[in-house]
């Protein structure tokens, strides 16, 4: 089922056979060292996946939602796109991308998408995304659209992390 679309993506529900590339988007060095995360087994990869490809109806219903991003009228998953909760109940947008996919826009284009999904579908009036301070790629495509608020010491993850937000009623595609 698609989420929704923007101009060279369609954001769907992942299904069984996108699990090789979900794994890949979870445990490739290049992908999750930026971020950084933890590194996890293939026992716990796949319950994640389970955990993805589950959920309710509605996104606003579960603290995480994983979707698989697709370039248009392909069957590959090109990289990941979520809607998280973070410490303080905001929702937060996430993305990642297959290294072969860096550097084309995709990722501008599905935070835009993203952020334009939650603010007009499901009216949300706050929307947020964390980021490790060294991740420059994605330091550079949240600051074209959200506003820094902070910097903190992330304990899990073991980085400085910035804090971005927009609100709703500061958002024009």
């Amino acid at each position: 089922m698609t989420i929704f679309q923007t101009e060279r993506l369609d954001i769907n529900e992942l299904k069984q056979k996108d699990y090789p590339f979900f794994v890949e988007l979870l445990s490739a060095p290049e992908i999750i060292d930026p971020i950084p995360q933890p590194k996890w087994s293939l026992e716990e990869i796949q319950k994640q996946f389970e955990k993805f490809t589950n959920y309710p109806v509605h996104p606003l219903d579960h603290e995480i939602v994983v979707w698989g991003v697709f370039e248009k009228n392909k069957e590959e998953v090109i990289g990941l796109c979520a809607l998280l909760t973070n410490d303080e109940k905001d929702r937060e947008l996430a993305y990642r991308f297959r290294k072969k996919y860096w550097g084309i826009g995709y990722g501008t284009e599905v935070a835009k998408g993203t952020i334009d999904f939650c603010f007009n579908q499901l009216d949300l009036h706050l929307i947020t995304a964390d980021v490790n301070t060294e991740n420059i790629g994605s330091v550079k495509i949240l600051e074209k659209f959200l506003n820094p608020i902070r910097e903190f010491y992330n304990e899990r993850d073991q980085c400085t992390d910035r804090r971005y937000h927009l609100k709703k009623e500061n958002w024009s595609k």
